[in-house]
């Protein structure tokens, strides 16, 4: 009696046995679905080679023989990190005039077994190597980089490590309501946990800017014993003025939060308010203007608190950081990273001193 324990071979052991036991290969072959010519092609391999000669082997080889020379493959990779916004198609064309000849397909291959295939992939190793290795980068690498910065800003993708370590706030033109005239929102939006403050007003000015973080953020942030390092906004006159003379950027000033401005005429570079916007619309006023008439600015604002609070403490959030938890909770658990930020600050402080 044969027996094996491989789940890759156990049916056709199990029919080499079956025939075994009932001394009839027709029978067998019948209960368990196989052919005769399969029966014996089994029973051949086993005489041969034993049970381990029933696992099946790939057909496929690989053809080495198509693989490109080592040399052509490393001059591909090194110009994918030098230039890494080139395409396939430019690549290919930038080594033929070094005497290196590889087709756009191969350029593509090569990048594929490197973990290059991307601009965004090429990049991150650029970063990597000039961090790791001090590398002094060419103009053309730098303009990429700095490109890669502004793409990612407009993706949300930018640098944030804590919550208050990068705020959002803009401005949203929510419609006109009877009676009441135009309503404009100003939101906030935590770059780091995506925790979101609304309220409405009818006019944009910085006053109004002012007033949501004044009455809805810091009191937040005070609530968990935790502050706002920078604000990042557009170039709107509700936000950007003279300091002495502006009410936004004096709130900042005497809040200690720095103030960062988008890039002119790309008001997309404040990219995670911008989709918080469409979700708002999507969820929350596109279904509420279909339920019921607003006719004060109080009125809406109550039901749009407790869309915000449903949206910062029980919808999940499948942001870079939130990876399917809450705003809330997202928010939470970035408060010991910013203890311990607090904590390291503090020690450097009371070294300095003794």
């Amino acid at each position: 009696m044969l027996h094996t324990n491989e789940k890759i071979i156990k049916n056709k052991v199990g029919l080499l046995n079956l025939a075994q036991e009932l001394d009839n290969v027709s029978k067998a072959c019948k209960v368990m679905g196989f052919s005769r010519e399969t029966f014996y092609r089994y029973k051949r391999a086993v005489e041969d080679g034993g049970v381990e000669a029933l696992v099946e082997r790939t057909r496929r080889k690989p053809n080495m023989q198509n693989r490109v020379d080592e040399a052509i493959e490393q001059a591909v990779v090194e110009s994918a990190i030098e230039y890494p916004a080139f395409g396939q198609l430019r690549t290919s064309n930038e080594l033929r005039k070094k005497g290196i000849f590889v087709s756009p397909s191969g350029v593509r291959s090569i990048w594929l077994r490197h973990g290059l295939s991307s601009k965004k992939m090429r990049l991150k190793v650029l970063e990597k190597r000039s961090a790791e290795e001090g590398v002094v980068l060419t103009e053309a690498q730098l303009a990429a980089l700095e490109k890669k910065k502004d793409d990612d800003v407009a993706c949300g993708e930018i640098e944030t490590h804590h919550p208050g370590y990068l705020d959002s706030q803009d401005t949203f033109y929510v419609g006109t309501l009877k009676g009441v005239g135009k309503v404009y929102q100003q939101t906030f939006v935590d770059t780091y946990s995506r925790v979101a403050h609304c309220k409405l007003y009818t006019t944009k000015t910085p006053i109004t800017s002012a007033d949501l973080l004044n009455d809805r953020v810091l009191p937040m942030f005070e609530e968990h014993e935790m502050g706002m390092l920078r604000m990042l906004t557009d170039r709107g006159t509700e936000y950007c003025g003279k300091v002495e003379q502006h009410d936004y950027e004096l709130y900042l000033a005497v809040n200690d939060i720095e103030h960062t401005k988008t890039k002119a005429y790309s008001v997309q570079t404040n990219g995670i308010c911008e989709r918080f916007h469409k979700t708002i619309l999507e969820e929350f006023y596109q279904t509420a203007f279909r339920k019921k008439i607003y006719s004060t600015l109080e009125e809406l604002q109550l039901d749009l608190d407790e869309w915000v609070r449903y949206y910062n403490d029980e919808r999940t959030h499948q942001g870079k950081r939130c990876d399917g938890k809450t705003p809330m909770q997202t928010f939470l658990d970035g408060k010991q990273i910013w203890q311990e930020k607090v904590d390291s600050l503090n020690r450097m402080l009371i070294s300095d001193i003794t």
